[in-house]
């Protein structure tokens, strides 16, 4: 039956076409050449020949099921750089031949009051992630960036700057943005101490657009191995968070504080680095809860936060500040063929600082 789509036009039929791609059929399948349906472009679509796509920890955790819910087949990816080849007829913010990218979500309900301020990420309805999400035009799951090419409603679509290194751009489509917009919420700027918890691929994010931003940016790391590439990255000072002497200096110094540990640590360790009305904001997602202490709060009046992505806006704002700045990710390029191995390394931590797929790989 062909899938259709509502429109103040009437129902335009949105039937797909083949696209390679790359995905797993079960959580414990490796990821291997699939054929998925992509739908035609309607009148408000872009068609996007993927160029580069970033491996973000979530798509591991989404192809092997580690979050229960995943439906498969499932092809993840949501760091999308690509080429645009084709344009709906009422589409006015893209043309065919732009440069264009897809980040964590291609759509939400656009009528709650979250999606009206421009935070579409925490959608009311829930919004429609780039990858394992309903698809409201297909009826089946939303597929990601290991594929030649997706089809997006240009509401949910980047504008990419032409100086930055398109592979390197990609990763800015999540781990920039979820790394750019607690540092612009709580209005990180010159003046302030801001600290980094973790040298990863947030992490390294957060050092140079902390850094940018005007701040001086220390980093805190379990890892001496680290410290030399912390530097390099911008950060003013590095710190052992396993020497309590390290540590002391910080105590109650801190204006902001961003952790982007998914591992289990102590909390309460970083929240005394905080000084009066400072704020610890989570992105890192440990498996297990984190205690945290009352008086590690109260006496200072402390915030423990956490934040998700950014929306649309912020997106672009974050890809622009980029541009300015000459900002991208620090990557590791891979055929399509080698992302099981990627996997692997990942768990591993063996990655400076994020992998990414050159798609023409998949052609091959």
């Amino acid at each position: 039956m062909e899938a259709v789509r509502s429109t103040a036009e009437g129902v335009i039929a949105v039937n797909g076409k083949d696209a390679r791609a790359f995905g797993t059929e079960a959580a414990e399948a490796p990821l291997q050449q699939l054929t998925i349906k992509r739908r035609n472009p309607t009148p408000y679509d872009v068609e996007i020949e993927i160029l580069f796509c970033g491996v973000c920890h979530s798509d591991l955790h989404t192809a092997r099921n580690e979050w229960h819910g995943t439906v498969y087949p499932c092809v993840p990816g949501h760091e999308i750089v690509g080429r645009i080849v084709s344009v709906g007829g009422h589409v006015s913010k893209f043309k065919v031949g732009d440069l264009a990218g897809v980040g964590c979500m291609v759509d939400s309900c656009r009528e709650c009051d979250y999606c009206q301020e421009g935070l579409e990420q925490y959608c009311e309805v829930g919004n429609i992630g780039t990858y394992n999400s309903p698809d409201k035009h297909l009826g089946i799951r939303t597929y990601g960036g290991y594929s030649e090419s997706v089809v997006v409603d240009e509401a949910f679509v980047l504008h990419i700057p032409e100086n930055l290194d398109l592979a390197a751009t990609a990763p800015l489509l999540c781990a920039g943005i979820t790394t750019y917009s607690p540092l612009k919420h709580w209005n990180v700027g010159p003046g302030q101490k801001v600290g980094v918890v973790g040298l990863g691929g947030l992490g390294h994010m957060a050092v140079k657009l902390a850094k940018a931003m005007g701040a001086e940016v220390i980093v805190f790391t379990t890892s001496e191995s680290k410290f030399e590439d912390a530097r390099r990255l911008g950060a003013d000072d590095v710190v052992l968070s396993k020497d309590p002497e390290q540590m002391k200096k910080y105590t109650g110094k801190l204006h902001f504080l961003l952790d982007a540990v998914s591992a289990q640590h102590d909390i309460n360790l970083y929240l005394s680095l905080l000084r009066v009305d400072g704020t610890l904001a989570l992105v890192g997602a440990p498996e297990l809860p984190l205690p945290v202490a009352a008086f590690s709060l109260i006496p200072y009046r402390r915030s423990l936060a956490g934040s998700m992505i950014g929306g649309i806006a912020e997106t672009q704002e974050m890809l622009d500040f980029c541009g300015k700045h000459g900002i991208t990710s620090d990557i590791e390029m891979i055929n399509i063929q080698q992302i099981n191995e990627a996997y692997e390394r990942l768990l591993k931590g063996d990655v400076k600082y994020r992998f990414v797929i050159d798609m023409a790989s998949l052609k091959k």
